[in-house]
């Protein structure tokens, strides 16, 4: 009977400790970051590819706007960024203080090199936060605009605005002579 007894133990004990590990080995493992490395590869093409279009540009073209009531080709670039900023931050939790209209509306992007880099920062800035996303965070309601969608959906979006004002300017380009760049749709 002692054997018996001793041999369930035994037996119920390796059973026990086998499910404690199953659960520790469960809990220990990192967030998946399939979806947020993507993103994130995503993002760095989209980055480049707008400083190709900046690359291509000049002073002047900068300044550009084809009628009065139209940005300019950098408030285009500027308003892309912003919401690289504001939307960004909704979606990745990193605090900025850029609001939209504040780089559109300053006077210090008027040349060439200043809006690459004010543009290069900020897509630095939405590169970095959704680095540090994992993909078990893309659900989380977050409130944009008073509406509440998920962090996801706020990365989607502000991707689709970069990509439509990044898009308008190159008809500026056009009108200046200028090529845009090849897409880079990979």
């Amino acid at each position: 009977m002692k054997t018996t007894t001793r041999t369930i133990t035994i037996f119920l004990l390796t059973i026990i400790s086998s499910v404690s590990f199953s659960f520790k080995s469960i809990e220990s493992e990192p967030p998946s970051t399939e979806q947020v490395k993507q993103l994130v590869a995503d993002w760095e093409r989209a980055k480049a590819y707008s400083l190709e279009y900046l690359k291509v540009s000049t002073d002047e073209a900068i300044a550009f706007k084809p009628t009065p009531e139209m940005r300019t080709f950098g408030q285009q670039f500027l308003h892309l960024t912003e919401g690289l900023y504001v939307l960004g931050s909704a979606a990745t939790g990193k605090t900025t203080t850029v609001t939209f209209g504040s780089l559109e509306k300053s006077d210090q992007y008027n040349t060439k090199a200043a809006l690459t880099k004010a543009v290069t920062e900020g897509y630095d800035f939405i590169i970095a936060g959704v680095k540090g996303m994992n993909d078990q965070q893309m659900p989380d309601k977050i409130k944009v605009f008073d509406m509440d969608i998920t962090k996801g959906l706020a990365l989607s979006k502000v991707f689709e605005h970069q990509t439509h004002h990044r898009g308008q300017t190159t008809v500026y380009l056009r009108l200046k002579g200028i090529t845009p760049p090849n897409e880079m749709l990979f």
